[in-house]
C-alpha cells in the first residue's frame, strides 16, 4: 500500500513508518518534527515564526500537494496536523479527501473531543482537565478549553472525525472520549516503539540490582509542565532527595531535541512522567523498553484494554503530591524491586508495543478499508 502519514507526536508516526516499510508498504512521513523534539520525517513541514514563516509554509504545501494525492491511505496525527490556522487546514483537509482512497484520523493527544469529555461528561476519575468533578484551573488547561470549544479547531475536528474513514486511539484515555460518538469507526492500537539506540534493543535483559544511588529522571515539557504535572512529580524528587541524599540521584532535562533528551535518560533507572495520565505513553514506553521503571500512569483500564493480566511493571500514581512522595519514597528505600520491574518493563514494551506488532496492526485496519470499496 502507498500511505502518507501527516503530522507527528512523540515520534509515533516517524516510529510506525518504520514497520510499515519493513511490511513491505510505501510510506511517507510528513511534519515539522513535533517543534524542538525534532524527529525524523521525509518532507519537513516545520514553521519559521511569525506571519513570513506561515507564508513560507502555505507556499511549501502548495508545492507538495499533487505529491500528497494517490494514496490509499493518508493518516492524520491530529486535526491540527499542520502548523497553520484551523482555517486555512480546512480546503487542505477537502482536497486530501478528494485525492486519496481513505483517510485515518489519529486521536493521540490534545483535540476537541478530549477536551470537551473530559470537562463534561468526565468519564476519567482524573484528567489534564479534571480531578474527580472539579475541573483544573490552571493556565494550560484553561487554554485548551477555550481553544477546542466552539473555534474553528472545534470545527475542523468535528468535521474530519465525522468524514473520515477510521478513527485510532493510542491510549485509553482518548479511546473513552472517542468511542461514544464513533463507535462504528474507532479502533484502539498500541503506541508503536522502537529504542534508537544500538546500545538498548528491544530485548529479554535480566538488570541487576544498581549498587550506587538509583538514577531518577525527569523530562520536562517547555510551558507544560503544569499542565502535564511535571512540576508536582519534580518537587516530589526533589523532596524525596534531600531526605536520602545517598540513596537518590535527580536528573532533569528540559526542551532538549530527542536524540539529546534520549541520551540523558538511558542512563537512568527511573523516569517520573504524566501525572494525570492513566497510560504510560510514548516517552514512559520507550523507558520501558529500555528497562527503565516509570513512576506515572498505570491504572487498571490500561492494563485492561490491551488484556494484559500478569505484567505490572508501572508504578502508577494518584495525582498529587503525597501519592508520587510515598510511592518514590518506597522504591528508594526498597532497591531490590528494581530487577523485577525493569525486567517486566521490557517484556511490556515487547509484548505490546513492539513496532513490527504495531505495525501489523495498522495493516488490518487498512487492508480492511481498502477490502471495503
Amino acid at each position: 500500500m502507498k500511505i502518507l502519514l501527516l503530522g507527528e507526536y512523540s515520534n509515533v508516526h516517524n516510529t510506525l513508518a518504520e514497520g510499515l516499510r519493513q511490511l513491505g508498504h510505501d510510506v511517507t512521513v510528513a511534519s515539522n518534527g513535533d517543534f524542538w523534539k525534532d524527529y525524523p520525517r521525509d518532507q519537513d513541514l516545520a514553521r519559521r515564526e511569525g506571519k513570513i514563516g506561515g507564508l513560507a509554509l502555505m507556499a511549501k504545501i502548495a508545492t507538495l500537494l499533487p505529491r500528497w494525492r494517490g494514496y490509499d491511505v493518508v493518516q492524520l496525527i491530529n486535526p491540527m496536523f499542520l502548523e497553520l490556522k484551523a482555517e486555512r487546514i480546512f480546503p487542505i483537509y477537502r482536497y486530501l479527501r478528494r485525492s486519496n482512497r481513505h483517510i485515518v484520523l489519529c486521536a493521540m493527544g490534545m483535540d476537541h473531543f478530549w477536551v470537551k469529555e473530559c470537562v463534561e461528561r468526565k468519564p476519567l476519575r482524573y484528567s489534564d482537565f479534571n480531578i474527580g468533578d472539579t475541573l483544573r484551573t490552571d493556565e494550560c488547561a484553561m487554554r485548551d478549553r477555550l481553544d477546542w470549544f466552539d473555534t474553528p479547531k472545534a470545527k475542523l475536528n468535528i468535521e474530519i472525525a465525522n468524514d473520515c474513514d477510521a478513527i485510532v486511539t493510542g491510549l485509553y484515555e482518548y479511546d473513552v472520549c472517542y468511542r461514544p460518538h464513533f463507535p462504528q469507526k474507532t479502533t484502539f492500537i498500541p503506541l508503536p516503539i522502537r529504542p534508537m539506540s544500538p546500545m538498548s534493543p528491544m530485548r529479554p535483559m535480566s538488570p541487576m540490582r544498581p549498587t550506587g544511588p538509583i538514577i531518577l529522571f525527569i523530562g520536562i515539557s517547555r510551558g507544560r509542565s503544569a499542565y502535564k504535572g511535571t512540576d508536582l512529580m519534580l518537587r516530589a524528587a526533589q523532596a524525596v532527595k534531600e531526605k536520602y541524599p545517598e540513596r537518590l540521584e535527580l536528573v532533569v532535562a528540559e526542551g532538549l531535541p530527542f536524540n539529546e533528551y534520549q541520551q540523558k535518560m538511558d542512563n537512568s533507572d527511573v523516569i517520573m512522567d504524566q501525572l494525570y495520565g492513566y497510560t504510560p505513553a510514548m516517552n514512559a514506553l520507550l523507558a520501558m523498553s529500555k528497562g527503565i521503571v516509570v513512576i506515572g500512569g498505570g491504572e487498571p483500564e490500561n492494563y485492561d484494554i490491551i488484556g494484559e493480566q500478569e505484567l505490572r511493571p508501572v508504578i502508577n500514581v494518584e495525582p498529587n503530591y503525597e501519592s508520587v512522595c510515598e510511592q518514590l519514597e518506597q522504591l528508594v528505600l526498597h532497591p531490590e524491586r528494581l530487577p523485577l520491574l525493569k525486567q517486566q518493563s521490557i517484556e511490556y514494551a515487547r509484548k505490546h508495543h513492539d513496532y513490527l506488532k504495531v505495525a501489523k496492526q495498522y495493516e488490518s485496519l487498512y487492508t480492511t478499508l481498502n477490502s471495503e470499496l
